[in-house]
């Protein structure tokens, strides 16, 4: 049966998990950030993100272990101030593309044009068709309702002439029927797979490969640094998953990846899959970095025992050390805690040549951190190349005030028929469109 998710269990998982962290023995280390020292490079935090600025992290500049307390900072969503809106790089216009949602999340667009959204506490998907003079959506539908924590989203098979739309509930793989063009689901779900349910991270995304024959899913872990040996629960969890779009031919296709289930994309140049990546809380500030990689069949990503190489985590010490020389460092070391997400290659054709194959991401923003910082997308240059070397670049910001306030939450990115970027924000419950009018 679909069950329609609820905003009184989402409330009541997040307040056990920040209890659960308390008793942990995470610090209530809330910083004023407006007398904060500022961060040492190149780590960050929110009051230095600016459009434009160019990041690295490398596995050399990691700090230890505890190096700084574990703080539980998590962000107190306020209303958009009237006079807030995010910054882009010089030549892009932002603009409000439609608000009034609940809980954007995941958002793609349809070979057609059409703009494909899930609001996962409602357990909708939403559909937005055309965009006016004046940057508005032209139509908006609901195209299925009743599901349960919906997020990811993909069409099959690849190409101009879909036949269905998978979705990535919290605890299945479901598919509709689809042509081209429709508004509204034209019957109930087909049920393809099983997931494993449970706490933790919830969202389940979803993706193929070019020629339609592999499903990935991503499947974050239940715990933090749960011991799946110990622990159960932890099946088929911080993996992605590989399948037959029917759900047959199951298996693990990479591990040791805390949580993927929030951003999964095909390269369109060169068919590989990649990966956004939340990686583990409650080691300091400024670890575990999280990250974007393109994804090795049977790669080992080093979740829970080890991180960005044989970084061993102190608190699984001595545990599996056949696997310390098989962790795979990812390719590009995002801030720890940005809540790294939803990834897109940009195929647009509005913005400059130098943007072509890039990564967008979105940055959901950190709670185990003293000083904020995420909350912004940013960009991931693959140098036409299919290849990162990296570094990333700050593209979307200023959804925190000067004092630490939150009130905007990036999550989806999407490339929309004309080339501009529609950003789903679901701290606002809005969609942003980002467009390129030169210099």
């Amino acid at each position: 049966m679909i069950k329609k998710a609820s905003y009184t269990l989402f409330a009541t998982v997040a307040i056990v998990v920040l209890l659960v962290a308390a008793y942990a023995g995470l610090a209530e280390d809330k910083v004023d950030p407006r007398s904060a020292p500022p961060p040492k490079p190149p780590f960050t935090d929110y009051r230095y993100e600016k459009p434009g600025t160019v990041r690295k992290i490398t596995t050399g500049d990691l700090p230890r272990p505890y190096a700084t307390a574990s703080a539980t900072n998590g962000p107190t969503v306020i209303d958009r101030p009237g006079n807030a809106l995010p910054q882009a790089p010089p030549g892009f216009k932002v603009e409000l593309f439609t608000t009034g949602l609940d809980t954007p999340r995941k958002i793609i667009t349809a070979p057609n044009g059409d703009i494909f959204v899930v609001e996962s506490h409602g357990g909708d998907v939403k559909v937005f068709r055309g965009i006016s003079a004046e940057g508005k959506p032209q139509q908006k539908e609901t195209f299925a309702t009743g599901l349960n924590q919906p997020y990811g989203l993909a069409f099959y098979p690849p190409g101009p002439d879909p036949q269905y739309l998978y979705v990535g509930d919290t605890d299945a793989v479901l598919r509709f029927a689809y042509h081209n063009r429709d508004l509204k689901a034209s019957s109930k779900p087909e049920h393809i797979a099983d997931l494993p349910p449970g706490g933790g991270h919830w969202t389940r995304d979803v993706a193929f490969s070019q020629d339609g024959k592999l499903m990935w899913v991503g499947v974050g872990s239940s715990s933090n640094v749960d011991d799946p040996d110990t622990h159960p629960e932890e099946k088929e969890r911080a993996d992605i998953l590989v399948m037959s779009p029917d759900g047959s031919n199951r298996r693990i296709y990479a591990y040791g990846i805390r949580n993927a289930g929030g951003g999964l994309g095909v390269d369109p140049k060169t068919g590989e899959l990649w990966c956004s990546v939340n990686e583990r809380d409650a080691l300091g500030d400024n670890l575990v970095p999280d990250y974007i990689t393109h994804v090795q069949e049977g790669g080992f990503y080093g979740w829970p025992y080890y991180y960005m190489g044989g970084n061993q985590d102190p608190r699984l010490k001595g545990k599996h050390p056949e696997l310390k020389d098989k962790t795979i460092v990812p390719d590009v070391l995002l801030q720890a805690h940005n809540a790294s997400l939803e990834i897109t290659f940009y195929e647009g054709k509005q913005f400059p040549e130098e943007y072509q194959g890039d990564i967008f991401s979105s940055q959901h923003g950190s709670w185990n951190r003293s000083v904020r910082n995420g909350y912004e997308v940013i960009r991931v240059p693959l140098h036409q190349t299919g290849r990162a070397s990296g570094e990333y670049e700050d593209f979307l910001t200023g959804f925190v005030t000067p004092k630490g306030e939150v009130w905007g939450r990036p999550v989806g990115v999407t490339v929309a028929p004309d080339g501009s970027l529609l950003v789903t924000d679901d701290g606002s419950n809005s969609i942003w469109r980002v467009s390129y009018i030169g210099k």
